[in-house]
């Protein structure tokens, strides 16, 4: 065993252990190849695992699913912006990452709070799938494509918590996964996010997905901030706000485990 690696796991978009969208992070000296890095991410066997590593003054930041690498995830990159501030000597109350794939991202630390500032997603309505219909068991009001997701509108809380979608007809759809909402009853709107074609049949919390629904219901609310929380089992909080064409996804994260990966 020739090196060791230390890795972070972290539970993100929540202030306490055991909810949110745990993630694992790997601060790295420079990249590891390709199939080590999803190699670790399957082991990790998370929703992502980001790794890391410091050029000059931002930070490049990857995500890998148990199966593939993604263009963009939230809770990891929230959970890399946590791990940096509390164990690594940074300074300043803000981070530049960059992803290859989706461009300069940033998080800046309020308090106890972190946001995110991503790049909106570009999404147009499309007609309802009828393999979608068929999955959910119910018609949607509306459905959109994203750059990597589907998102399906209905119209109460219940429905959202009442899913019990067919995976399979899911994972058959292609594209990185589907996102189901609709108005909140505490909170201005609630999601869930399904992506077995990712490897991932139901992610806890999902902060890129953000990038699509924020913009979404600040048309529909004309609210520039607002409330949310993913209804998975998990369950998580946010704050979205839109500024122009970014969206600031705000929540918190708290450390589970610190451990080493021998390689």
């Amino acid at each position: 065993m020739n090196n060791k690696i230390v890795l972070y796991q972290i539970d993100a978009f929540t202030d306490k252990l055991f909810h949110g969208n745990p993630a694992g992070v790997c601060i790295l000296e420079k990249w590891l190849t390709d199939d080590l890095m999803q190699n670790i991410a399957a082991e990790n066997n998370l929703a992502e695992t980001a790794f890391v590593v410091k050029n000059g003054d931002l930070f490049e930041i990857r995500w890998f699913t148990p199966t593939i690498e993604v263009d963009l995830c939230g809770h990891a990159t929230l959970a890399s912006a946590h791990v940096l501030f509390n164990y690594y000597p940074i300074k300043e109350n803000l981070i530049e990452f960059h992803s290859s794939r989706s461009g300069k991202l940033m998080v800046e630390r309020q308090g106890h709070w972190l946001t995110l500032n991503f790049p909106i997603d570009i999404y147009t309505e499309i007609d309802v799938p009828e393999i979608l219909i068929t999955a959910f068991q119910k018609k949607p009001i509306e459905a959109y494509r994203g750059k990597t997701d589907l998102m399906l509108v209905f119209a109460t809380q219940e429905d959202i918590e009442g899913f019990r979608p067919n995976f399979p007809l899911i994972e058959s759809v292609g594209g990185r996964g589907i996102i189901v909402t609709a108005p909140g009853t505490n909170v201005d709107f609630v999601s869930r996010f399904f992506a077995p074609q990712s490897g991932i049949d139901e992610d806890p919390v999902t902060g890129s997905a953000h990038t699509t629904l924020t913009p979404y219901w600040t048309n529909k609310t004309g609210k520039t901030r607002l409330t949310a929380r993913q209804l998975s089992k998990r369950g998580g909080d946010l704050v979205c706000e839109m500024k122009d064409d970014r969206v600031m996804i705000s929540g918190r994260a708290i450390t589970y485990l610190i451990g080493e990966i021998a390689v």
